[in-house]
């Protein structure tokens, strides 16, 4: 198999990655927005949601989080100097750790609330499912400290020319796609759609960046002398 099909394929498991973390972002919370507490995500709709669609949720950040893996560890034969490349890779090694731990503190936050509320402990719902949430928040401070260096490591490395991408494509990254999608969260109605979209903003911003490469490849395979 040639080296520019791996690659390719090697993509299109990031995009089906996506597809899985961000279907189980959509499912874990897509309904009635309404909402009494001060967590925004602790919504009626979430508390309508049956325990499949959670389940569903954590279930898909399995593959997705190996599919991931396949697609972050194969761009980094796109750095050109190895000590960089080892760097990517230990960084994409250590940000790749808290996915699924920060997908299953959400789930099980949301889980929690949705079955105190429909099993007669309405009244406890909030309280409990913000209570959890405030005494395991450094969850989240710590996860993210871990997912976003590999992201701008490997910004850094293209903005210098150290990979065989073009510089331009430095400001191409997850994190600066996030910050451009995350304007929708003051211009899209308010709405299911709204909350689902807010909720896989990670994972949308991903599958754009892994589309990005993927016409990039087909463009520079085409321009690639046949002899």
């Amino acid at each position: 198999m040639k080296k520019s099909t791996r690659m390719m394929l090697a993509l299109i498991c990031g995009m089906l990655g996506c597809l899985c973390f961000g279907g189980g972002d959509w499912l874990m919370i897509y309904g009635d927005t309404t909402h009494s507490g001060s967590l925004y995500w602790l919504t009626e709709g979430v508390a309508q949601i049956v325990p499949w669609r959670n389940m569903l949720a954590m279930a898909l950040s399995f593959p997705g989080i190996i599919l991931y893996g396949v697609a972050l560890f194969s761009i980094e034969s796109w750095i050109t100097e190895q000590k960089n490349r080892r760097i990517y890779h230990y960084l994409t090694v250590f940000g790749l750790t808290p996915w699924i731990a920060l997908h299953l503190f959400y789930v099980m936050i949301l889980y929690l609330f949705a079955w105190l509320d429909s099993n007669g402990y309405a009244q406890t719902a909030i309280p409990a499912a913000e209570a959890l949430y405030s005494h395991l928040s450094w969850v989240v401070i710590v996860s993210e400290a871990l997912m976003l260096p590999p992201f701008a490591y490997w910004a850094w490395l293209l903005a210098r020319g150290r990979s065989i991408l073009p510089r331009w494509m430095a400001a191409v990254n997850p994190l600066t796609i996030y910050a451009v999608l995350s304007v929708g969260k003051f211009i899209l109605p308010e709405g299911a759609f709204r909350i689902g979209f807010i909720n896989g903003l990670m994972s949308e911003s991903m599958i754009i960046w892994f589309s990005v490469f993927i016409f990039w490849n087909l463009r520079r395979n085409q321009n690639v002398p046949q002899g």
